[in-house]
Parts: C-alpha cells; structure tokens; sequence
C-alpha cells in the first residue's frame, strides 16, 4: 500500500488522510509530496492537485524535520497516520515526533500523554489516545528492542505554544508500578522514557478497591501528632483507613490511591482528576497579600508569556499578608521571586517572596509502599497507622518516625472467671508507688491528677491507676488520656477517702476482669520495662491458684502465659 493510496491532496493545500490504516514516517510524506510536484500535470484536482507548475508543497531540513510550506497543511487527524519526526504547517502549526523507549510489564498499558493539564486525545467516544494500548508491539513500536510507540503530538496551534510544547508521558496501569517522564517537544522527535514492573502491593481485585468507603483523606494545611517527641507538624493531607480496609491496612490505602489516580479514572482530588494529580512540586513564601483570601484548591495564576504559569494551591499556611504556599504546577513555569500570584477569583494577589523551592515527586504521591512506607513530601498519617519502620514527611521536609508501638498480652484466662493486674515490677512485686501525685487528693469532684514529674511515655494512651488511699485501699480509677504531667481521670471522689500522705500512684497497664481468653495493652516502646503479672480465680466453682511471674515488655511487646494450677 502507497501513501497516495491513503491521503490526498487538495486545491487548497489541505492534504488529509482518507482510507486504511497504515501510517508512516514524515520522511515518506515529504519524499510523496515531491513525487507529485515533478509531475507534468496534476492527475485529479480534487485528491491529488500538485504538479511542476504549483508552489512547492514541503521542504525538508532533517530526515526527521519537514516544514509544510505555500499553504500546504495537516490536520489532527491526518497527524495521527504520521511519525518519526515533526511537521510544521504553512501557519505555524507544529506537529511534534514524540518516541518513547522503555518496556512496560503489561500489554494492556494505556500510555497517556498530558498537555496543559489535560489528556492529550482526539478520539472522544471513548475518551482514549488514538495511540491505543500496547497490544501488538505498541503504535509504531516494536517491545522487543525497547521502542513502545512514535506517533505525532500537537505542540503549536498556528505559531502560538501549548504549554510551551511541554507534556508528560505516564503510565499507569492497575498491578504495575507507576512511572511519568516530562518532555520538552520541539522539532524532530523527542524522547520520553518509561518502566513498569509487577506491583507486589497492588494484587487486589480494583472493582473491590475502589469501592472502599473507609480510605478518607482529609485535604489541605494541617497538623499531625505522631507522639513522637517532636509536637504536631504541618501536611496537606491526612489518610486514614477503617473497616474494610483494616486487613491491609496501609496497603489498602496504597492501593485506594493507585485506583483514585490511575489510568481511566474518573475520580478527583484536590479538585482535578486523579490522572493528572502528582503532589507538591513546589513550595514558596509570599508578602503584601492584597484583597480576598487565597483558597486552598484554587488554581493560582502568574507571569506572562515565558514566566506565565498556573498551579493547583494544594495547602496554605495563611499568616494574614505573609505565609505559605504548596502548590502543584499545572501549566508553564514556576514562578519568581517578585513575580504577583492572583487567586482563581482573580479578586486576590500576593507576591513571591523569595525563590520557590522544587519538591521530588514520587511516581505515586502517597511515596514508595513495599510493606514498609516512606511517605512522599507533606502526606499525612495518624500515629495509629504506621509502624515504628514507616516515615513520613512533614511540609518542613523532615522525616517524621511514629513511636513503636507494642503490645504485651496475658494469655491462658478463662472468660468471666480470671482477674489480671498487671504493673511495673520491683523485687518481684508491684510497685505501687512507681509515681507520686503533687499533692494528697480530698476532693468530692476529681477530673485531674497532677504528678510530681513527667508521666513517662511507655504509658498507654488510656487505661487505668491505682491510688494509694488513707485506708490503704488502692483505689482504681481510669484515665482517658495524659499529658505531661496530667492524667484526665473520669470524676472521683476523695473526700471520704483522701489519697494516703505517701501520694503513691501506681499505672495498671492490664487491670480487668477477664472477657476472654486473653487480655492486653499496647504502649509505645522506649526501654525494656519489667512487669509484674498476677492472676487469679478464687471462685467456689473451679477455683486455682494464684498465678504470679515477671515478664518484660520490649521493642518487639511482650507476652506471659498463666498456668492454671487447680486449687480445689
């Protein structure tokens, strides 16, 4: 099949594919095109009006570089027939060469390409790249010596850029890893770059993934408390996940965010379709902030021209006329120092203070997920959700390590017939006055307990004390939660009973009636704690003895096993 047996040529200079399939490189359109204008006379004047005596139709530089000329033009959909280099209309339209090398896991790969923030596709029912999948050896490629496809991408509409012909390459398809490549089209071709392999982590059923309805993700500027050390610190987003997750845990999360971002998705974050969200790349800080306030989701805009740009405002530290901004850039370039950013509204502007500081962005924004996270710049998770070998990275760009949290458990109980304390140990037995409250309790109304120094931090997050009362009961009382120095107790009443003058408090890390056959806590680990375990079940109907031993609660928790001994 010859090139002339698909395209024509009009009177206009229109020249247009019109039948089959085949496609070819820009060389081959230009070397036709020269073919007919040697001719002594044009054979038809409505699909093929070139000969001696019209304009000269095409000029070549390169092999890979053909210049339409004297009015002669392509149009998109003849663009799509066409590779190997560039083509540049009469008017200035240019159709650039795009190659991308590489080698993808999976045949079924859609790679995409995004231009000025959207898909790049002029095929709408459905919305898909002409280019198809990678079935078939890719367009015009050929997998097995690493090309996946060359086609043509619109870079210029009559002399004026899109984007300043910037595009993105991505692919991401559902079980693979995730990879982008951002190109600088020009004329010729250019060259993007892109790999995937199996995803160990992302072996879930999408249809049931993407129904999950316990993955939330709370959007913009705020704070976390890893319980850490290091006091709340600033993210743009908080994920958590719930019940039809907490099998997976963060893998579930991992895989909600590869679905919410993925090829096909109609899904949104942060306002704009998860295929074309990435995170923050850029940071920067801003004075004399001017009219209505900036708003966390709009796009922003600034420059003209070369500086011209546009972000997504992803989270905003609002100082008053000075703060803040993590953006994602959308379009154009970053911004200057100096440069005016308007709001969406266009009713509000703050200047650039300072040069804007670039942020790496991960192929998924959630970060690299391998059973371990190492979470991507300002993503956020609750404390409860990570392990001591997960880290995340605050909008400060510090890492952030949760405290490792362990649990010690008494097992060997007998539901509804068990008693367990547990506590801190010293000469093999409790130590009942591990702290000591500031003062001696005589309250009617007791919400709070003030020590005499710092509660240390192996403490759970809730449970129980025992109190040392003047008539040598040792009172159990449940806190809901600490701080510093403070436990927040449920309201007790002191005044018929005040807490002894030795003010001797006492942490019972385990303290119940048994409910099962086993019984635990969860505190975060800092040094190796030695424990006393005591259990016991003196009832009339299998009554056994008392069962004490030492245990220790270390980095990786602890547990003890409470033999029954009959005592009947």
């Amino acid at each position: 099949m010859a090139i002339q047996d698909d395209f024509t040529i009009a009177v206009n200079g229109d020249i247009r594919h019109t039948a089959n399939n085949n496609h070819y490189t820009v060389l081959e359109l230009h070397r036709w095109l020269q073919d007919e204008a040697d001719n002594a006379q044009a054979v038809d004047t409505s699909n093929d009006f070139v000969d001696i005596t019209t304009a000269t139709p095409s000029e070549r530089a390169t092999d890979n570089i053909i210049t339409l000329i004297n009015g002669f033009n392509i149009d998109d959909d003849a663009a799509e027939y066409l590779y190997d280099g560039s083509i540049e209309n009469s008017d200035g339209t240019l159709y650039s060469g795009l190659t991308v090398l590489g080698a993808v896991n999976n045949t079924a790969t859609q790679i995409v390409v995004i231009q000025d923030n959207a898909l790049y596709t002029y095929t709408t029912t459905p919305a898909s790249p002409f280019w198809g999948t990678q079935a078939g050896g890719g367009y015009n490629g050929d997998a097995a010596s690493g090309l996946l496809m060359k086609c043509l991408i619109k870079t210029s509409i009559a002399g004026s850029d899109i984007d300043g012909k910037r595009i993105r390459v991505q692919a991401r398809h559902w079980g693979d890893t995730y990879d982008f490549f951002n190109v600088q089209m020009g004329t010729g071709s250019s060259v993007a770059a892109l790999g995937t392999t199996p995803d160990a982590q992302n072996n879930g059923t999408q249809g049931t993934v993407t129904a999950y309805s316990h993955v939330t993700n709370t959007e913009g500027y705020q704070t976390i408390d890893l319980s850490n050390g290091n006091g709340p610190q600033p993210y743009y987003s908080q994920w958590t996940y719930g019940a039809d997750t907490s099998g997976d845990g963060i893998k579930g999360i991992y895989e909600y965010i590869k679905d919410l971002t993925g090829n096909t998705t109609a899904k949104t974050i942060h306002g704009i379709n998860g295929e074309l969200f990435l995170g923050v790349t850029h940071e920067y800080a801003y004075d004399t902030e001017t009219g209505a306030s900036f708003i966390e989701d709009d796009v922003i805009t600034w420059g003209t021209g070369a500086t011209a740009g546009t972000g997504l405002l992803l989270a905003l530290n609002d100082g008053g006329t000075t703060g803040t901004v993590w953006m994602q850039l959308l379009t154009g370039v970053a911004p200057t120092d100096g440069l005016t950013i308007s709001n969406e509204a266009a009713d509000g502007t703050h200047d650039l203070n300072g040069a804007p500081t670039l942020r790496t962005i991960p192929k998924i924004f959630l970060g690299s997920y391998t059973g371990t996270l190492i979470g991507a710049f300002g993503v956020g998770l609750l404390a409860g959700d990570l392990s001591s070998s997960d880290r995340i990275t605050d909008l400060l760009n510090v890492n952030q390590t949760p405290p490792n949290n362990q649990t010690f458990t008494v097992s060997g109980l007998v539901a509804s017939e068990d008693y367990v304390l547990v506590g801190p140990e010293v000469a093999n037995d409790f130590e009942f006055d591990q702290l000591t409250s500031n003062a001696v309790e005589t309250g009617a109304a007791v919400t709070s307990l003030l020590m005499s120094a710092v509660i240390p931090t192996d403490t759970p997050s809730s449970g129980t004390l025992r109190i040392h009362l003047a008539s040598g009961i040792r009172l159990k009382v449940a806190y809901s939660s600490y701080t510093g120095s403070t436990f927040t107790i449920a309201s007790t009443d002191f005044s018929g009973d005040n807490s002894n003058a030795d003010k001797a408090v006492m942490i019972s890390y385990i303290d119940v009636a048994t409910a099962s056959t086993s019984e635990s806590f969860t505190a975060v680990y800092s040094s190796n704690r030695d424990l006393r375990v005591r259990r016991r079940d003196g009832g009339a109907g299998s009554p056994t003895k008392t069962y004490e031993s030492n245990a220790t609660f270390t980095s990786s928790g602890g547990s003890a096993v409470a033999a029954r001994i009959t005592d009947a």
